[in-house]
């Protein structure tokens, strides 16, 4: 017999040390980038958050346990709680679009997700790339320890259709909210753990 799903966690952690706002060439140039969906169709950046807002969160990689983890929480938010806000949320990884359906299977995730193979928009927007965690506390969404993280990681590169890293796994990702009455873009980092 199956337990109830734990309900989504909604504790804010820590607020990251002065990351920035992407100015506005930044994020005009990032607009113009192409991100792919799960079957490969490819769309400009600026079409995720156009009409309506968005919470894109970038993620390191498919591959990451820590990444995959945090998309298992994001995945319990209610479609019905998006719809009453009028917000889209949108995951971004950094891998072929191949990669997309299997992760969304895997973790339960069923709001939408596309790629940017190439890292444009990361590169774009200054996201970091390097391991390292300056959080003073464990993340909520992060349930497994870094040796275990870390294995079931590379179970899963080994034993996946195609044995690769889906990814650069030292991007590191970050969370903007965008669209329009949104003026100002807010840039949130994330971190490793």
């Amino acid at each position: 017999m199956s337990s109830p799903p734990a309900p989504p966690v909604t504790e804010q952690v820590r607020r990251a040390p002065a990351a920035p706002r992407p100015e506005a060439a930044e994020l005009r140039e990032a607009s113009r980038c192409l991100v792919a969906d799960g079957e490969g169709r490819r769309v400009p950046f600026a079409a995720l958050y156009r009409e309506q807002k968005a919470i894109v969160v970038f993620v390191r990689s498919f591959l990451c346990y820590t990444c995959k983890e945090y998309v298992e929480d994001l995945a319990k938010v209610p479609r019905s709680y998006l719809q009453e806000a009028n917000v889209r949320l949108i995951v971004i990884g950094q891998s072929s679009y191949h990669h997309i359906k299997p992760f969304c299977s895997l973790t339960g995730y069923t709001h939408e997700m596309y790629v940017d193979p190439q890292r444009e928009i990361y590169k774009t927007l200054g996201m970091k790339r390097g391991e390292g965690n300056n959080a003073s506390v464990q993340s909520p969404h992060v349930k497994s320890s870094v040796l275990l993280g870390s294995i079931k990681s590379m179970w899963r590169a080994m034993t996946g259709p195609a044995f690769d890293f889906q990814g650069d796994p030292a991007q590191q990702g970050g969370t903007l909210i965008l669209g329009p009455g949104h003026p100002k873009p807010h840039l949130d980092y994330q971190s490793t753990e």
